[in-house]
């Protein structure tokens, strides 16, 4: 049975309920926690987030006042603690040019192509602070993205570029914020539960259309109008 990406969509949400992402309390934690989740998890990352929050420096203001060691000491939990606190001076840094202001960021037209001239900051972390801080649609890819969306056939390559799936997306579905939003964090939740690397493939709500499971190399995909939530 072949899904469309709108179908994938209601039936995962369907199945997991609305996540309500990202994990953060205000746009400029999502900022702090997009880079400092490059090559971990969130779980990791928010032990990192509270003690800067208990040292009462989760502000760009106090965080770009201490020195790289500094920074590093309060976020070793998060893993490469020295390179990842280089990574957050490069893009306090940047965030100061705009006065630490989140409407000048909004109103920035080529934010995406700055935030990827800073050091540090790839593709997946600058949609992600476009997407969950700023508030603009861009779809976030991740590995979790390409490995569940090749085995469904909508992909040749489980290392399609990531531009590639990305634009798969964006020519599917909405531009919109909030779908792009809840469909990241449920291909999230599908991951985590079912489409492992040894997949769990009972009870997953999209095996019906999965290849890995049928063990077929395509899925004939038909276009449909996406019908919305």
């Amino acid at each position: 049975m072949a899904l469309t990406l709108n179908a994938i969509y209601l039936e995962l949400l369907h199945h997991f309920g609305k996540q309500n992402w990202w994990p953060a309390e205000t746009p400029f934690e999502v900022m702090v926690g997009a880079i400092l989740t490059q090559n971990t998890s969130w779980k990791n990352v928010e032990k990192s987030i509270n003690i800067l929050k208990e040292n009462r420096l989760l502000s760009p203001e106090r965080l770009i006042a201490l020195s790289e060691s500094e920074l590093a000491k309060y976020i070793k939990s998060s893993g490469f603690y020295n390179l990842k606190a280089k990574r957050l001076k490069n893009f306090l840094f940047f965030f100061q040019t705009y006065s630490f202001s989140l409407d000048k960021l909004i109103n920035e037209p080529d934010l995406r192509e700055k935030l990827l001239n800073i050091k540090g900051i790839g593709k997946e972390t600058a949609d992600s602070i476009i997407l969950y801080a700023i508030g603009k649609p861009t779809f976030v890819v991740d590995a979790y993205t390409k490995r569940i969306f090749y085995r469904l056939g909508f992909l040749n390559s489980e290392d399609a570029s990531y531009e590639t799936v990305k634009a798969l997306f964006h020519s599917s579905l909405p531009m919109d914020s909030k779908i792009f939003n809840e469909y990241h964090a449920l291909i999230v939740e599908l991951a985590k539960n079912y489409c492992k690397k040894n997949p769990v493939c009972k009870g997953c709500p999209v095996m019906q259309a999965c290849n890995y499971k049928k063990g077929k190399d395509t899925v004939q995909i038909k276009n449909i109008e996406f019908s919305g939530v």
